[in-house]
């Protein structure tokens, strides 16, 4: 696997290269921003990666789209590798890419695509296999479905800093109420601008800080027990209804693909 250093990617004269980096388990990379656009794949272990416009969760199997410009920080969640793609603003346009932070899955050929990428030489042929490989990667990430693994932060100032202090520490205790109140706000003034302001209502939007938590823990190796009383929820069974209603398995589902992925890799 290549490390290459940020220079040398975001000035390579290819439409897309990739490079990989391992880090340690609660590792952060404070906020810095790319020229490129990046697909940031954890092959192993999991990441938390947060903008001004909110915060996205990355568990195995998923990678997240980081237009170009974009200023982010990146949380590690136990020891982390990750394969990276770079895209250049004109490439990524063309290939029809969003303009915002979009989790998408993985399917097997792009993980496979995204392995064998850093391994490239970083001016690789373009018209032999190495140029063809890269271009069906570029193929691949639009192809791929978005998920809704984000929490958004608000503009307002009084509430973006409430929704950043229980991004910290979320439970499904915080009510609204008292949210309203820390901001200063009346109950049905907090409700309508919160909800003007992140598409979502607040139960909603805490119900999903809580669960993106969740996935961060787990990937961390917490247990499944310990996650649900922590975060609030009446038992463990609860939890996992819940977990399994906005992400399509249930928490044991999830650890067994981490698992199973980390071996893969």
């Amino acid at each position: 696997m290549r490390h290459t250093r940020v220079d040398a990617y975001e000035n390579a004269p290819r439409d897309v290269v990739a490079t990989g980096n391992d880090y340690a388990a609660g590792y952060v990379l404070p906020a810095h921003a790319h020229r490129r656009g990046q697909l940031l794949y954890a092959s192993a272990g999991v990441v938390s990666v947060v903008t001004d416009r909110g915060s996205w969760v990355v568990p195995p199997r998923r990678a997240l789209w980081i237009p170009p410009g974009v200023p982010h920080e990146v949380h590690m969640s136990g020891e982390v590798s990750t394969r990276s793609a770079y895209v250049r603003p004109e490439a990524a346009d063309a290939a029809g890419l969003p303009a915002y932070c979009q989790v998408i899955e993985v399917s097997v050929l792009l993980h496979a695509l995204l392995l064998e990428a850093v391994d490239l030489p970083l001016e690789y042929a373009l018209d032999g296999r190495d140029g063809r490989a890269m271009a069906l990667l570029l193929d691949e990430i639009r192809a791929m479905p978005a998920l809704p693994l984000n929490t958004p932060l608000p503009a307002e100032p009084r509430l973006r800093k409430l929704c950043r202090s229980v991004l910290a520490a979320p439970a499904l205790e915080i009510d609204i109420d008292t949210m309203a109140q820390r901001a200063g706000m009346s109950r049905r003034h907090f409700t309508r601008l919160f909800r003007r302001e992140t598409g979502m209502s607040f139960a909603a939007w805490r119900q999903q800080a809580c669960l993106l938590a969740a996935l961060t823990r787990l990937g961390g190796g917490e247990a499944v027990t310990t996650v649900a009383v922590d975060l609030g929820y009446a038992s463990a069974s609860a939890f996992s209804a819940a977990f399994r209603r906005a992400l399509g398995a249930p928490p044991s589902r999830y650890l067994m693909l981490q698992k199973r992925h980390g071996r893969e890799t």
